[in-house]
């Protein structure tokens, strides 16, 4: 997961509970952010990455939390990085705020996309290039994948894990997070 200064702790700590909540530990999470060391969390505590950018290049799937302020600009790095994922056909996918970051990367370039839905005219407006949909829980793109709010972001996840492992193991791991298996909404 890449952890961006002003992560929502909420965005951050959904997909590390969802995807270590698997049975057999399939996935290993590494946080990462622009270097190695404490980032800043909207809540005003620090969250300690083990690594920088350089995960991002080693990663099969990589999560970008939402963040605040979201219209900030991300370092160009950052950016790069991310850009440079997409281009090595890494899966790339965002909770919330965080599809900001991966518009800012042309990664959602010419794909559909969503964020929450307080954001999603800013999101059409700043990146035209992307068809914003503000009433769905997530979209998959197949390698980009995005989410709209902090629960959709719940949602989001246990796709993944429906998509990787069956709709058994997701349907475990919903339990186990007392959550829903798949929710339809808008």
């Amino acid at each position: 997961m890449l952890v961006l200064e002003g992560v929502l702790p909420l965005d951050l700590g959904i997909p590390a509970q969802v995807f270590t909540a698997v049975p057999g530990s399939p996935y290993e999470l590494t946080l990462c952010g622009r270097s190695a060391g404490p980032v800043p969390t909207a809540a005003g505590f620090d969250v300690t990455v083990a690594s920088g950018l350089e995960a991002v290049l080693g990663a099969d799937t990589v999560v970008v939390p939402g963040y605040t302020p979201h219209e900030r600009p991300l370092p160009t790095v950052v950016l790069d990085a991310l850009a440079d994922a997409h281009r090595r056909g890494r899966r790339l996918v965002s909770v919330c705020t965080g599809a900001f970051a991966l518009a800012a990367a042309g990664v959602l370039d010419g794909c559909a996309a969503t964020t929450h839905w307080l954001y999603a005219d800013d999101l059409a407006v700043r990146h035209p290039r992307v068809r914003v949909d503000p009433k769905v829980l997530y979209v998959d793109e197949g390698r980009v994948l995005t989410s709209a709010g902090v629960a959709a972001g719940i949602d989001l996840c246990l796709h993944l894990v429906r998509r990787d492992l069956g709709a058994a193991t997701a349907n475990e791991v919903a339990r186990t997070l007392v959550a829903a298996p798949h929710r339809d909404g808008g």
